[in-house]
């Protein structure tokens, strides 16, 4: 059964850069394709805490890009666990847990807008060892009051509207 973790991860890590030529890559053999599937993903966060937080936060996005309202349930309980050693004012476990909670994808998308004032925050304080992350914004979530979403890649996937409006949104500020 673990033979297969290894694999899944370098899928999911190429799916994530959205890039053709990596996921290329993907199909060579472990060993070589360890390497090319790491160098693209290049984020790490100074606070280690927060660094092991952000994988299940990248998780949570793509769910939430996705409709998928039981992977986000997941990635929001895995925030929640990590969240305490991160932020230990308790506000992004709260939120984590309250999207854990929701009963459906647009409560989820809502109360992502909370997770994300918390968690930008917190990356913007720590600050990034390597790599860039960009804070993107749709001005239309939330009925219209907007909000933001951390991302590796300037192409917007929106997490607020998924199918619906996939592209709406800017980069308004990039950080390293």
């Amino acid at each position: 059964m673990k033979q297969w973790i290894l694999p899944a991860a370098l899928t999911v890590l190429a799916a994530c850069g959205g890039n053709a030529t990596q996921q290329s890559e993907q199909k060579q053999p472990a060993a070589e394709s360890t390497a090319p599937a790491a160098a693209p993903a290049g984020v790490v966060l100074k606070n280690d805490a927060l660094n092991a937080v952000f994988e299940h936060y990248e998780n949570l996005t793509e769910a939430l890009v996705k409709g998928d309202a039981s992977a986000a349930k997941i990635s929001a309980a895995a925030i929640e666990t990590g969240a305490t050693a991160a932020d230990p004012s308790g506000k992004l476990a709260e939120a984590a847990k309250t999207i854990g909670a929701a009963a459906d994808i647009k409560a989820q998308r809502d109360a992502f807008s909370v997770l994300n004032d918390t968690f930008i925050g917190l990356v913007k304080t720590s600050g990034l060892s390597s790599g860039e992350l960009h804070v993107e914004f749709c001005p239309m979530a939330l009925n219209d009051k907007g909000a933001h979403w951390l991302s590796r890649s300037k192409d917007i996937r929106n997490p607020y509207f998924g199918d619906e409006m996939l592209t709406c949104g800017t980069v308004e500020e990039t950080l390293q």
